[in-house]
């Protein structure tokens, strides 16, 4: 009988979920972790609804710290943000498989074990989006001087974000939005971001920007199109630099796509 913990698509849920599993003792093979909004029922399989806490989650880095060591952590964490309905259960597994090698800090080199391959694909994902969103992220200015931007990523990157963007605008008011997921990140100037979910806000004043912004994107728009030369336009080399995908969360995109 294979038991099942059920917990929410979230840094919390999956922790204390692996919390539940490490603290009963599991094995690879008598264990599971899913994802609520992605739960498929299977047979001989008891289903563990998780009691999702801080306390836990926080047990699970020291731990994870303490014995993979920063860099197994990072690659944790990193997978624990992507999309992949699949994701707590490859955490656990590769968690659980460091534990039968002489040395767990070198655990992401045994990439021939399924979990472990899993969770290095996932990092690597969730790593190359939030680097490129380091670079296309556009911000307007609001009419109450607040930075906004709107993104729609695959994965849940705000946090691999706002450390980027609070170290280059420490003393400005700023926020992304991320409509895929629907979280908030805020920043304060001059003091530390936070991470927003769960919360009804009204996002129609995002639609206020300020007459300064207003100016500098007419501006804009019209050096980009006075320096254009139609005859050596290249849509392929285009897609090279600025994929698709990316040209509807960039302001200067809007009137293009």
């Amino acid at each position: 009988m294979k038991t099942v913990y059920v917990c929410s698509d979230t840094i919390t849920g999956i922790y204390s979920a692996i919390y539940d599993a490490w603290k009963d003792r599991q094995s690879e093979e008598t264990c599971k972790v899913a994802l609520k909004h992605a739960l498929e029922q299977e047979l001989f399989c008891e289903y563990r609804q998780v009691e999702e806490t801080e306390h836990k989650a926080q047990a699970v880095e020291n731990l994870i710290k303490k014995h993979l060591g920063r860099r197994v952590y990072w690659e944790l964490y990193h997978a624990a943000l992507s999309h992949d309905a699949q994701k707590g259960d490859a955490i656990l597994g590769t968690m659980l498989a460091a534990r039968r090698i002489p040395d767990s800090t070198k655990i992401m080199e045994h990439l021939s074990h399924p979990k472990v391959e899993k969770v290095f694909e996932l990092s690597r994902s969730v790593g190359g989006e939030a680097h490129s969103y380091k670079g296309f992220l556009r911000f307007k200015e609001l009419a109450n001087g607040v930075l906004y931007s709107e993104i729609t990523p695959k994965n849940q990157v705000l946090t691999c974000l706002a450390p980027h963007f609070a170290d280059r605008l420490p003393l400005e008011n700023w926020m992304i939005y991320d409509k895929t997921h629907q979280m908030f990140v805020v920043h304060e100037k001059e003091k530390k971001w936070v991470l927003v979910w769960d919360e009804q806000i009204d996002r129609s004043f995002a639609s206020c920007v300020s007459d300064k912004e207003k100016e500098y994107a007419k501006l804009w728009k019209s050096f980009a199109k006075t320096i254009a030369i139609e005859s050596r336009t290249n849509p392929k080399c285009q897609l090279n630099h600025l994929p698709y995908r990316y040209r509807g969360d960039m302001l200067e995109m809007e009137n293009v796509i």
